[in-house]
């Protein structure tokens, strides 16, 4: 039973490195279609036409991010966070729901990164703003981010599951 385990979470980790990194990819593809529009800039203000490869590109690094996370959540959700063993309390478990924490705030992160720039390169929006910079670009890296706690909170939870 326990290598089943051991081989689920493997092949899950390895899944969502993939996805991740593939979010990833996408938030920085979209920042550089993003960065092809033609802009005027007076001052601090931008006036930045919508580019549609930009907003595809992102909304699509967004699904798959929150595919990732769905992934890892539901993986990484196991017994160990249940309060009802005398054990609850153990380093494992505190470091199972620390890490549960960082991987949703790095999701929310990355997720509001992302759709500020899918915001900002919606087709019936070209209007004169504060520039929005490099939010895509920073939303690809988190995407890498996240990929890291969630590798981390499903090893940690799956060594909770073996903690005395």
């Amino acid at each position: 039973m326990v290598m089943i385990r051991v081989i689920i979470a493997v092949v899950a980790c390895i899944l969502i490195l993939a996805m991740d990194a593939a979010a990833g990819i996408l938030g920085i593809n979209a920042e550089a279609a993003q960065n092809k529009v033609k802009d005027l800039k007076v001052w601090l203000f931008e006036c930045k036409k919508p580019s549609e490869d930009a907003f595809n590109l992102a909304l699509a690094a967004a699904i798959v991010l929150g595919v990732a996370h769905l992934l890892a959540n539901l993986i990484g959700c196991s017994d160990c966070c249940k309060p009802t063993s005398a054990v609850s309390g153990s380093a494992c478990r505190k470091l199972s729901k620390a890490s549960l924490i960082l991987l949703w705030i790095v999701v929310a992160a990355a997720l509001g990164l992302l759709g500020i720039g899918i915001i900002s390169n919606i087709k019936s929006r070209s209007s004169c703003s504060l520039g929005h910079h490099k939010f895509l670009a920073y939303g690809g890296f988190a995407c890498f981010v996240h990929s890291l706690f969630a590798v981390v909170y499903i090893a940690i939870t799956n060594a909770a599951a073996c903690c005395p």
